[in-house]
């Protein structure tokens, strides 16, 4: 791909997007789509003077759709979405529309042979099947955000066949390090820690993730979505993650040592979730082989960057302080 390509990036203000963003906007034509849910531009004037930043919904689908024709984009790394699982348990419908519709907005708006690049995420996968591959036999989400990336899952698979788009379907799997902007496990804890609590109110702690930190998972979407070996008319199906699982209790003992804080635990009944998984762990070996994409960083990288500079927007932080 050449560095005059067009990249359409929605959610491109976001945690994993505004990576993404950065990676790709020196040698590409980057259009950044983003409904600025969280209040702010996380970009600075140096950075905002190399990108078109547009605030439009994919929900409203004539603005998705004059944008598109306007900006005529070669690819469309689509990363909005609702992605906090208790918001997405409250509000179904809007989770659905964001979600579901919202990518069949943009599939519906994308020119034929437009490189599509869908984030769905490990939440797809059954629980208690170990390790998670691309296998469709594997496929049982537990959870409304689960169910939702499932069903655009199909859309993308149905309209690139029809609408000759190179779609490629990754499975993100936990992402950490700086910049979070929604109130996950770990970014909860150290916007606690920041504001100097001791004692720290979490949900359950024996489920085991796959982190990966936000840099890996921005070059994974950035290395697919300049990657020229998808074709028009069929979808690839990846998993973005690392395969090592850690309790939530093994990554509080991690970050308790990069701290250098000692805290107490106390459980919050309202981030105890009957739907938790007991197991994430994505395999590999498909976005290796096809993409030559590999890790970089390790859990105790991505818990000593998001220590030294959470980056939080301010929705984050703003209730400890």
């Amino acid at each position: 791909m050449s560095g005059h390509d067009r990249i359409l990036i929605t959610g491109g203000n976001g945690y994993v997007g505004r990576q993404v963003t950065r990676l790709l906007c020196g040698a590409h034509q980057v259009c950044v789509v983003d409904n600025i849910r969280y209040g702010q531009i996380r970009f600075s004037d140096s950075e905002l003077g190399r990108i078109r930043l547009e605030k439009v919904d994919i929900t409203d689908k004539r603005a998705i759709t004059d944008l598109v024709a306007d900006f005529r984009p070669d690819v469309i790394i689509h990363l909005a979405a609702i992605h906090y699982i208790p918001e997405c348990e409250r509000d179904p419908s809007q989770t659905l529309l964001t979600n579901v519709v919202g990518t069949v907005n943009l599939l519906l708006a994308a020119p034929p042979e437009t490189r599509f690049v869908y984030a769905s995420s490990g939440a797809v996968y059954k629980p208690d099947t170990l390790p998670h591959c691309e296998s469709t036999a594997l496929l049982a989400p537990s959870d409304i955000y689960g169910l939702s990336k499932l069903h655009g899952e199909h859309y993308v698979r149905h309209l690139a066949q029809q609408r000759s788009l190179a779609a490629v379907v990754v499975r993100l799997f936990n992402v950490v390090g700086p910049g979070e902007t929604n109130p996950h496990l770990l970014p909860e804890i150290v916007a606690q820690l920041k504001a100097g609590r001791t004692t720290i109110r979490l949900g359950n702690r024996w489920p085991k993730r796959d982190y990966i930190h936000v840099e890996d998972a921005a070059r994974g979407f950035a290395t697919i979505g300049t990657s020229e070996t998808t074709v028009p008319g069929t979808t690839v199906t990846v998993n973005l993650g690392t395969s090592h699982p850690y309790s939530v209790d093994e990554i509080l003992h991690k970050l308790s040592d990069i701290s250098q804080i000692r805290f107490e635990l106390e459980q919050d009944s309202e981030r105890v979730r009957a739907v938790d998984r007991p197991f994430l762990a994505a395999d590999t070996t498909q976005i290796r082989r096809r993409f030559g994409w590999e890790p970089a960083f390790t859990i105790d990288d991505a818990l000593k960057d998001l220590w030294r500079e959470p980056d939080l927007s301010a929705s984050l932080t703003a209730k400890y302080q």
